[in-house]
């Protein structure tokens, strides 16, 4: 059936109050434990009200993103556009989300006319298992559960994240061992896809839902190495996007995520969206700040 996503009903969905103003519509669909408001679906608003403010004709090809301040989801977001600059190829969108009377993020979007090369090239899409052949997100949490020897603090934690209302379809290709703390490599791939249908429309709102979707478990990344040790504090600092071709936000990606470097109290990871074409569709960048307790995590048996 033709259930609409979420993503396009609720949580991208903005009221435009003036021009180049605007204000988040729907609720605030999903709130981390951290009860802070989502950084992707800052990203994509922002997004969205950027794409009001360019022609139909200009698509998204990169974005660079500043979180400044943490994000409240009891109140609603304002989004304020400013058109930068219109060129002939290129126009540059700035956006500043309001809460509380001040900069919560801060966004730059560069919009193009299409324009054909003969320079193209790029990487080549990792080999893995077609998602059909893999687990859901929580499907996997179910098979832990059954597991007796669980803990049952770690049993209620993992009951919570399996009732949370997350709008994105899962599917790890490698989950990682839950009941470990041994270090892994830090890299991780999923396929993922917004839940419900988006269909054929303007390529901008893929962009949009795919912004929200880049930063789900994104961060994380540069905590496989590191899994003896307990999170005290992890907030996303900047974003970065670079949209290549085309592709639907509502069919299945490949997420490619990893992290080259943490230190300093901050981690570096670098993500690619694959179409299952093998195509490159959407490239990512995010610094975080990750702090840890010093006292290596007990045994989660």
């Amino acid at each position: 059936g033709d259930l609409r996503s979420v993503l396009i009903t609720s949580v991208l969905n903005l009221e435009q109050l003036e021009v180049d103003l605007f204000r988040c519509a729907g609720r605030h669909h999903w709130v981390p434990a951290t009860q802070r408001l989502f950084g992707g679906q800052i990203v994509g608003q922002a997004l969205v009200a950027a794409a009001h403010a360019v022609s139909r004709d200009e698509q998204v090809h990169s974005l660079h993103c500043y979180f400044v301040r943490t994000g409240d989801p009891k109140v609603p977001v304002l989004y304020e556009v400013e058109r930068t600059r219109t060129g002939k190829s290129f126009s540059v969108r700035s956006v500043k989300a309001i809460q509380h009377g001040q900069p919560i993020f801060t966004c730059q979007a560069s919009f193009q006319l299409s324009q054909r090369s003969p320079v193209q090239h790029q990487f080549t899409m990792p080999t893995v298992p077609p998602p059909e052949e893999l687990l859901t997100q929580e499907e996997l949490i179910q098979k832990f559960l059954q597991n007796p020897n669980v803990a049952e603090g770690y049993r209620k934690r993992l009951t919570k994240i399996q009732a949370q209302d997350v709008p994105i379809d899962i599917k790890p290709v490698n989950p990682p061992d839950i009941f470990s703390s041994e270090p892994q490599e830090a890299k991780q791939l999923f396929w993922v896809r917004a839940r419900g249908y988006i269909g054929e429309t303007d390529m901008k709102v893929h962009c949009c839902v795919a912004a929200y979707i880049s930063d789900y478990a994104f961060l994380g990344t540069a905590l496989l190495p590191h899994r003896q040790y307990r999170i005290k504090f992890m907030v996303s600092l900047d974003h970065s996007m670079w949209f290549h071709a085309p592709f639907r936000a509502d069919h299945w990606m490949l997420y490619e995520c990893e992290s080259p470097w943490a230190g300093g109290c901050r981690g570096l990871v670098q993500g690619r969206l694959w179409r299952r074409d093998g195509g490159l569709a959407v490239t990512c960048a995010q610094e975080g700040v990750i702090r840890v307790e010093q006292t290596p995590n007990q045994s989660k048996l």
